[in-house]
């Protein structure tokens, strides 16, 4: 009996440890994790909806508005590091503010579009807007925060980010179900308030300064992140670990239709239980990244669970029998992967910059994002299509190797960086 009690107490008190953990502490990190909530709300509404709305309402036939959301992203990526730049002048804030005040009127334009030049224009504005928002929502948060506290931060953003992505989500299947023009609008208005709401919260983020004679003093020695060979090798690196979110929106619905006869509707059960795996784990799997080479040594735990989950991703296809239950566990070992190599790259993004180039250090880190967004459906069409089971563990041996290769690199970057700051 007592030892019963006693597993239902400690029971009790994990959860609330969790739930501690989860729910962020008042002031700028709770302002920041309510952020993350409207804004990712507000583009899981709109980006689930948004391609199909516009074919039917803005005359753009699907094909062009694909080309024109393509180009709108090279733009968007184009901008990221002079934008950096220039917030390590000014603050990241005010570009932030000015960024959801554009948004916030550029959604709105959507329901006046009616040719495709006008398309790709507002496409690509909104994409500057969205793009650079990344990068100086880290550098807003650096300024705010610092040493473990600001992983821990960033993962409560990542866990609110995901659960306001999928209600958004989930509030777009409503519009489509109507598919009506007036429902279109409605989004864009729901979506341009989450915009507005998020200028609101962002003026109330209020930073400590660095000292502007140590700022200016850093920004004349140090030779840019574009020069920094390891910190650009790092973010290569990341960027083809990211590739996990590729996995869950490309790779996994390309194999069941095309390799396996487990019902498609599969691919929704396995994408939300990944979904809320990363919302409970992604906090508590940050708990110990405070240096760069814990940061490292993160990542190449996660590199190791998304290799096991392409193995089973693998054996998945050995039979009907075996599909489902092989995916199931594929996917949560892909998730906590996911988890771990999230939290890894934030240790390594918020730990390399120095000071007063904090924004640009992270606009470049974004860059890495290219290559799961650009290069990552092709490749995941190229592996898991042709090759079948040989793919996945193909893209298994690629986050197997590379989970070993941010510790070398933070190594190897170290003199260069203890250099340059003193």
């Amino acid at each position: 009996m007592h030892y019963m009690l006693q597993k239902r107490t400690n029971r009790k008190r994990l959860a609330t440890r969790w739930l501690a953990d989860l729910i962020p502490e008042k002031g700028h990190a709770r302002r920041l994790t309510v952020l993350t909530l409207v804004q990712s709300a507000g583009s899981g509404l709109f980006l689930t909806s948004n391609a199909i709305f516009l074919t039917r309402y803005t005359g753009i036939s699907p094909f062009k508005v694909g080309l024109g959301l393509a180009m709108a992203g090279i733009f968007g990526f184009a901008a990221t590091v002079p934008l950096g730049r220039l917030a390590d002048r000014t603050g990241a804030q005010p570009l932030l503010v000015s960024g959801y005040a554009a948004l916030a009127v550029l959604f709105v334009s959507y329901c006046f579009v009616e040719t495709f030049t006008a398309f790709v224009v507002i496409a690509s504005l909104i994409s500057i807007c969205e793009t650079s928002a990344s990068p100086l929502r880290a550098a807003l948060l650096q300024a705010l925060f610092s040493g473990r506290l600001v992983v821990r931060v960033r993962a409560q953003m990542r866990s609110a980010f995901n659960l306001g992505y999928m209600l958004g989500a989930a509030a777009s299947g409503g519009a489509l179900a109507v598919g009506s023009a007036s429902a279109f609008f409605v989004v864009l208005v729901v979506n341009s308030a989450a915009q507005a709401v998020c200028v609101v919260i962002t003026v109330r983020l209020k930073p400590a300064s660095v000292g502007p004679h140590k700022a200016k003093e850093e920004q004349r020695r140090h030779r840019g992140a574009l020069r920094d060979k390891s910190f650009l090798a790092l973010t290569a690196v990341n960027g083809f670990l990211e590739l996990h979110y590729t996995v869950f929106t490309v790779g996994i619905p390309l194999w069941i239709v095309s390799h396996t006869n487990v019902p498609s509707a599969l691919n929704s059960v396995l994408l939300i239980t990944g979904t809320v795996l990363v919302i409970v784990l992604q906090v508590p799997m940050s708990r110990n990244v405070d240096t760069l080479e814990s940061a490292a040594a993160v990542v190449r735990r996660g590199g190791f669970f998304m290799a096991i989950s392409c193995a089973l991703f693998a054996a998945s296809g050995m039979g009907d029998g075996a599909a489902v239950p092989f995916m199931l566990i594929a996917t949560v070992l892909l998730a906590i992967g996911e988890v771990a190599q999230s939290a890894g790259s934030w240790g390594i993004s918020f730990g390399w910059p120095p000071v007063g180039h904090q924004a640009e250090y992270q606009g470049v880190y974004g860059l890495g994002r290219g290559i799961r967004e650009f290069a990552g459906p092709a490749l995941m069409a190229s592996l898991i299509v042709p090759f079948g089971w040989k793919g996945w563990m193909a893209l298994g041996v690629i986050f197997f190797a590379l989970s070993f290769l941010p510790a070398p690199l933070v190594r190897a970057g170290r003199p260069a960086r203890t250099a340059e700051n003193h």
